[in-house]
């Protein structure tokens, strides 16, 4: 059965962030992406130079006004990413409450894009937004450990804090919260990073099914630019093809990644040279050429069961 996105993010002319970096692979996994692009840039802002426009909360409004128009406006999914103007994420908003309404098993995947390792990236008005707005409309959320800890007010140094964050941020809506990385320890060395996710499903009795989980990814040293949105993605596609299941979800998901990644860094590190670093342009995600790795992953990092009722 035909399955489709509405994916509101960025777009680049050149490289993958964004909606750049979520279509392909959605597309590669059987979904129809129908994308709205927030910003329209040169490049990612961590070149040295970039151009470009930036899509104001009316011109998203005629943009969906000529979707109803056309009555091609049911979704199945929904997915949003980096927004840093408060009207614009505001429109979003009323569009995710009217397209949740008209679809009540429509599926919001929310990345909210905040900030990372202790620094916002978005102006600080954005947090309430998504604190008392977004994130209840929600049903799966990918925030990073700094995200996670400004939505919740909570600080995270241990595995149970993570797990406690996780929880109150089911309580605020989200069935399906995933910490994409964290700067807990791991223990299998400081060469790995620890994510952890959760999952709450309502069984037809009423009672509620819990899994929690625990992933060690290795790391690679470099800064890539897209993979947050490359992430929501495959969680989008593969909770879609695992609904009851997050760690597999998640392996998929995770092992994606890290093929994905150790393409671009071993293509990067060829391009560069020996001893020299890599430029943002040599850092572009391999993403075609992971095609096959994207739709049938080998499986590299395994996530444990932390609690599963």
């Amino acid at each position: 059965m035909e399955c489709r996105v509405l994916s509101i993010q960025s777009h680049v002319v050149r490289g993958y962030v964004g909606n750049k970096s979520a279509t392909f692979p959605l597309q590669v996994l059987g979904f129809e992406v129908d994308s709205i692009n927030s910003v329209q840039f040169s490049n990612h802002t961590g070149y040295a130079n970039w151009k470009g426009q930036v899509l104001k909360a009316d011109e998203l409004n005629v943009l969906y006004e000529g979707i109803k128009l056309n009555k091609v406006d049911h979704y199945d999914y929904i997915l949003t990413g980096y927004s840093r103007d408060k009207s614009f994420l505001m429109a979003v908003v009323d569009i995710i409450q009217e397209l949740k309404k008209a679809n009540p098993s429509l599926v919001y995947v929310c990345d909210p894009v905040l900030g990372d390792q202790g620094a916002m990236y978005v102006p600080e008005e954005l947090l309430p937004v998504y604190r008392d707005k977004v994130v209840p409309l929600a049903d799966i959320l990918t925030p990073n450990q700094f995200e996670a800890e400004l939505l919740t007010g909570r600080k995270i140094h241990t595995i149970e804090d993570a797990l406690e964050a996780m929880e109150l941020l089911h309580k605020m809506g989200p069935k399906t919260v995933v910490l994409t990385s964290t700067d807990l320890p791991s223990n299998q060395g400081d060469q790995h990073l620890v994510a952890l996710g959760s999952q709450k499903l309502v069984k037809p009795d009423g009672t509620v099914r819990v899994q929690k989980i625990c992933m060690n990814i290795p790391k690679v040293d470099a800064v890539f630019v897209g993979t947050g949105d490359l992430f929501a993605a495959l969680l989008l596609a593969w909770t879609h093809h695992h609904p009851k299941d997050l760690k597999a979800a998640c392996e998929k998901t995770v092992s994606v990644m890290h093929h994905v990644i150790k393409r671009t860094i071993t293509y990067a590190n060829e391009k560069a040279g020996p001893g020299k670093r890599p430029s943002p342009a040599q850092l572009e995600l391999r993403m075609v050429q992971s095609k096959g790795d994207i739709e049938n992953p080998t499986i590299v990092v395994e996530a444990n069961i932390l609690q599963y009722s």
